[in-house]
């Protein structure tokens, strides 16, 4: 397993300078990568997807249980040297890993066996995309652990009428049940971000059944947020054509106009945008 003076050396080899730009804060802290894995519930039968796995610390430990690691990395740099830090650490587990050069937010497919699992220290800075389109892209993924900021951990895993539930939460909730799985400190990263960590587990389910698109639900979502203080009505008025046409979904869905997106769970606005369009 990789520690501090590890990390700091390949980084050192690599003339690797960490960028904001990139969300580079590599975890440097073996008892950390440590409770990760052991909080993800990796199995041998599991081929895990990993986001940004940097100087491979968490890597090493994901391959010492899973059948098979893909990492996606969008750093040239960091991507060409994580195999020969695999083949050094871990020689047993070269053929049970690969690297792909890509950006998370942009990849169309993931090469060999379905992943079953999505275990990453996202780079925070784009952290909920990159989660809702892997969940979008994958339907294999079964179950996940991700680390991101403390703030984002929160409003993934907020319950409707709290401070911090919002568009993450509720387009989180289409995929599955999520919830907060504990905290991360400053000092187990090199360089220490400014802000606190946070890590955050889900569990796949069915998404609501609805005739519906999931691209129509979310434009729902999207405006009931837009104006987070303000009332549906007057919050999906553009979307519905009219604040009467508004409040005439809003009445069929079987909701009060008065009613603000933060109180809904995910099968509200699944009903309202099912009413938006028989409203159309």
């Amino acid at each position: 397993m990789l520690g501090a003076v590890e990390i700091r050396s390949l980084a050192a080899g690599l003339e690797l300078r960490p960028t904001k730009q990139r969300g580079q804060n590599f975890v440097i802290d073996g008892n950390t990568v440590r409770r990760i894995v052991a909080d993800s519930k990796i199995t041998g039968e599991d081929v895990v997807l990993e986001v940004g796995p940097g100087l491979g610390s968490l890597t090493l430990a994901l391959l010492a249980v899973a059948r098979r690691v893909v990492a996606l990395e969008i750093d040239p740099l960091l991507a060409g040297a994580l195999p020969a830090t695999i083949a050094a650490h871990a020689p047993d587990q070269v053929g049970a890993f690969e690297v792909v050069l890509a950006d998370a937010l942009r990849v169309t497919e993931i090469p060999g066996p379905a992943p079953t699992a999505l275990v990453a220290n996202l780079p925070y800075n784009v952290s909920v995309p990159v989660l809702l389109h892997l969940l979008a892209l994958l339907p294999s993924l079964e179950r996940g652990l991700v680390m991101v900021q403390a703030e984002v951990a929160d409003r993934l895993a907020a319950v409707p009428g709290s401070k911090t539930y919002g568009v993450p939460s509720v387009k989180a909730a289409w995929y599955a049940d999520v919830r907060r799985a504990g905290s991360i400190g400053r000092n187990v990263f090199w360089p220490a971000p400014n802000v606190d960590s946070g890590l955050v587990a889900w569990t796949r389910r069915e998404p609501p059944r609805t005739t519906a698109t999931r691209e129509q639900v979310f434009a729902v979502i999207d405006a009931a947020f837009a104006h987070r203080r303000k009332a549906l009505r007057p919050s999906l008025r553009d979307l519905a054509g009219s604040a009467e046409a508004a409040e005439a979904a809003l009445a069929r869905a079987g909701i009060d106009p008065m009613t603000r997106g933060e109180e809904l769970k995910i099968d509200g606005f699944v009903a309202i945008t099912e009413a938006l369009g028989e409203v159309g």
